[in-house]
């Protein structure tokens, strides 16, 4: 199964703060859209509410520490490793991972890739992203825009053995 992490992350990091939308980007909202419709999510509670209403045409899974916390609609997971191993049921393959803050660090070691959307923006707030490491991560595709650009990572490989 492939695990993609997909945000829209500020040059500084920041992809949040509190219940306030940093940005408005039709195009990646578009785009959001476009290439989870027909997949699995993963989102933390927060994340989820913040968003405020049902994605259509997805399956949704919703990490929560709260054992008693439920939606119709959603699958409840407790930890990433739950909601990871409940999307492995998903006969899409791909599962991508849209946040909030602590589901992107708890979600890192397993993701196959990336699918940031980089603003140019630099705002306050405390969510970030975790650190995008060149050595990590290799930049394969990148499509520029006004103020903002789709940029895709696969893991960089590992470097050869010399005998």
């Amino acid at each position: 199964m492939r695990i993609v992490a997909i945000a829209a992350v500020a040059d500084n990091g920041v992809i949040g703060s509190g219940e306030d939308m940093l940005w408005h980007i039709p195009e990646d909202f578009a785009r959001f859209k476009r290439i989870t419709t027909g997949n699995t999510l993963i989102f933390g509670r927060r994340t989820h509410e913040q968003i405020g209403r049902q994605l259509p045409n997805r399956r949704l899974i919703i990490v929560t520490r709260n054992p008693d916390w439920h939606e119709d609609g959603v699958e409840v997971a407790h930890s990433i490793e739950d909601a990871l191993r409940t999307a492995q049921g998903t006969p899409e393959r791909i599962c991508y991972v849209g946040g909030g803050a602590e589901i992107y660090a708890a979600a890192w070691p397993y993701l196959t890739e990336l699918d940031i959307t980089h603003v140019h923006q630099t705002p306050e707030g405390e969510a970030t992203f975790p650190l995008i490491s060149l050595r990590e991560w290799t930049e394969v595709s990148r499509e520029p825009r006004e103020g903002f650009d789709f940029v895709q990572y696969r893991p960089t490989p590992p470097p050869e053995r010399r005998g």
